[in-house]
This record gives structure tokens, C-alpha cells and sequence, in this order.
């Protein structure tokens, strides 16, 4: 293969990988640092606190069956580029906030700078420009970007605790624009027609009324749910006698485990059946959840982050990667927006929820069983799905 043709997805993967770490750092898990030292100026509750994550999610499902259509027809730069100066004016913003019904506007805003600039975009340009090596290139990306939690949540901690948690927004949003800005102005562009890999496809109406679809998006949306836990593990491993920064360190260590699931994954998908790795990979939720609940010791936080941040860590490729095997490329975009809306809504009701079991019962245990039950039936129904499908290259 000449040089060119090889170098360009691979410098593209790399630069999406870079700046989908920073993104997500410090757009989305940056968050969870910031809720109790707001708490403890503003006054205002966990559930007000993360009502406001979530709904920042719940525009973030909205806003991606439009961007799946337009980065099927327009690609990824002006979108991502947009995005990422969106950001950095919304961490500013934020910095500066004093009162609840500003804050909502900044996050509700922020769904749609999330739409533009996380892993949507992201993996349907890649999917875009790869077949052959599309898993390991979707890994790299997801190999980087999942250190982004290790990297700013201690960083985030750290920073309020030297600057106070305004300054450390400004801090972070400065960061955010010169990290992203300009390599996504300058390195993201369309695949060309002659680069597109002419894979048998669905159109979004044929994916949509595929049985597959029904329990895919059921097992997608259930797993979904326990994404609330990451979201209050910092304040969560403080109600358990953790200080701010050591908690913030363990959450952190989320991702590193994210990391270590993806490395792991390109040989089991080469070696395991899909039903099999699908059940293999969602069962670690679960288990996870109902250790943090049920056991006690210092080693707790430690075994429930690598069997939760593993599991996260590989559903991310595989969703993906059993979209576009099940699908096919040419609609990716447009199916996982509508599949991304269903998932976004429970990943917002899973940060909100939480919040009011705590805010209710004065803890999280009781929503803790909720996610652990709702995980089981992510593992059947997503089993069961990829064992419904069959590819679009096989028809």
C-alpha cells in the first residue's frame, strides 16, 4: 500500500485519539470533581447538581441522530471544530456561574458541544475511512481516550485545590483550546469517494426494522444505566472516608482499567464467538456493582474499578464494531445516532437517579441494586441480539 494512502487514516486516528482524551477529560468526567466543591459555595443539591449533567445528556441524544445524517453527508471538520470552541466558551461560562437557572443553560448547551466533539463523531470518521484494519484503529482512538478520566480527575483535583474550583474551569478551558482546536480545523476531513470501502450496508429504515435492532437498543440502553455510578464514585468514595483527591485518583483509575479492557479486546474478538464475548463483557458489570454493594475493605473501590472500568472500556469497541459488522458502514453514522439517543437518555437518567436515591435515602445502595439488576438484563438482551443478527456482508 503507497505511503500516502497508509499514512493519512493513521495520522487521523492518532489525532482523533489525542483529542478525544482532552475532550472528554475535560468536557465530561472533569464533572464529577467539580460536584462537591459547588455543593459546598452554591448550596445546591447532588440531584440539582447532576440534573443538570443530565440534562446535558439528554440533548446529547437529540442532537446525534442530526449529526449522524450530517456526518454521513458532510464529515467531521467544521462539526468538530465548532464543537471544541463551543466548549472552551462554555467552561468559561461555567466558571463564572452563580445561580441554577444559568447553570442549566450552560449544560444544556454543553449536550450539544458533546454531540459534536466526543466519541460519535469521532468513531464514524474513522469507520469511514477503515475496513480492514477498522478495529485496531477504533482501538487506538479508545486506547488513548481512555486515560482521559486517569488524567483530569486527579488533574481537576488538584487544580481546585491549588486555584479553587472557578479558576481551575478556566484553567481547564484553556487546555480545551489549545489541545483541539486547531488539530481538528486542520487534520479532520471527509472520506473521498474514491477512499470509501464499498461494504454491503443497511439503509437506517432496514437496520431499524431488524429484529436485532429491538435488542440491541433494549441491552445498549440497560447497560447504559450504570453509568450514573462513575459519575458520583468520587463523592461516593468520600461518603466511604476517602479524601477529594484519593477518591478523585481511584475514580481516575477507571479509565486506566478502560485501557487495559481495549487492549484485550482485538484478540478475544478474533478468537471469540460474539454472543459469547458480548455476554463475557457485560457479565464484569454487574459483578462489579454488587462488589462495591455487598463487600467491605479497603480493596473494595480497587476490584469494583477493574472489573467496571474493563467492562465500560470494551463496550465502547464493541458496540461499534457490532453495529458496523451487523449494519455495514455507508448508514453508521445515521444508525448509531438513533442508537446513541436511546443509550444518551439512559446515561442521563443514571447520573439523576442516583442523585435522588441519595438525596432520598441519604445513600447510594439502594440505586446500586437497581443498576446491578438492570446489567443482567443488558447481558441477555444484547447477547441475544448479536445472536439474532447476521451481517450485512452476508446477505
Amino acid at each position: 500500500m503507497p505511503l500516502r494512502r497508509w499514512s493519512y487514516p493513521w495520522l487521523l486516528a492518532s489525532t482523533l485519539g489525542f483529542t478525544e482524551t482532552v475532550s472528554w477529560g475535560i468536557l465530561f468526567y472533569a464533572f464529577s470533581v467539580f460536584v462537591e466543591p459547588m455543593e459546598t459555595e452554591l448550596g445546591w443539591t447532588r440531584a440539582e447538581l447532576t440534573g443538570a449533567f443530565s440534562l446535558a445528556l439528554i440533548v446529547l441524544a437529540v442532537a446525534g441522530v442530526g449529526v449522524g445524517h450530517w456526518l454521513d453527508r458532510r464529515g467531521p471538520r467544521l462539526l468538530m471544530t465548532a464543537g471544541s470552541i463551543l466548549g472552551v466558551g462554555l467552561m468559561l461560562a461555567w466558571s463564572q456561574v452563580r445561580d441554577l437557572g444559568s447553570f442549566y443553560a450552560i449544560w444544556i448547551l454543553m449536550g450539544l458541544c458533546w454531540s459534536a466533539t466526543l466519541y460519535s463523531p469521532a468513531f464514524a470518521t474513522i469507520t469511514a475511512h477503515f475496513r480492514e484494519r477498522r478495529t485496531e484503529a477504533l482501538t487506538l482512538v479508545t486506547l488513548m481516550a481512555g486515560l482521559a478520566s486517569t488524567i483530569f480527575y486527579p488533574l481537576a483535583a488538584w487544580l481546585i485545590s491549588q486555584l479553587g474550583w472557578r479558576p481551575a474551569l478556566v484553567a481547564l478551558a484553556a487546555i480545551l483550546a489549545v489541545t483541539t482546536i486547531l488539530p481538528h480545523a486542520l487534520v479532520l476531513r471527509r472520506a473521498q469517494a474514491h477512499e470509501e470501502h464499498h461494504e454491503p450496508s443497511l439503509s437506517l429504515g432496514e437496520a431499524l426494522r431488524h429484529p436485532s435492532f429491538r435488542w440491541l437498543a433494549l441491552g445498549f440502553f440497560c447497560f447504559a444505566l450504570g453509568s450514573g455510578v462513575n459519575v458520583h464514585l468520587v463523592p461516593y468514595l468520600s461518603g466511604r472516608g476517602f479524601d477529594l483527591g484519593t477518591a478523585a485518583t481511584i475514580a481516575g483509575l477507571v479509565g486506566a482499567m478502560q485501557v487495559v479492557g481495549r487492549l484485550v479486546f482485538a484478540p478475544l474478538e478474533r478468537r471469540v464467538p460474539p454472543s459469547a464475548l458480548v455476554a463475557l463483557v457485560y457479565a464484569l458489570q454487574p459483578i462489579a456493582v454488587l462488589v462495591l454493594v455487598l463487600a467491605s475493605g479497603a480493596w473494595v473501590p480497587f476490584v469494583f474499578v477493574i472489573l467496571f472500568g474493563a467492562g465500560r472500556g470494551i463496550d465502547t469497541l464493541l458496540r461499534n464494531t457490532v453495529v458496523a459488522r451487523l449494519y455495514g458502514p455507508r448508514r453508521f453514522a445515521s444508525i448509531q445516532g438513533v442508537l446513541g439517543l436511546i443509550v444518551t437518555l439512559a446515561l442521563a437518567a443514571g447520573p439523576v437517579g442516583l442523585g435522588f436515591v441519595y438525596d432520598r435515602f441519604g445513600q447510594y445502595d439502594p440505586g446500586l441494586w437497581f443498576v446491578a439488576f438492570t446489567s443482567v438484563v443488558a447481558v441477555v438482551a444484547v447477547s441475544w441480539g448479536t445472536r439474532t443478527g447476521q451481517p450485512a456482508s452476508e446477505r
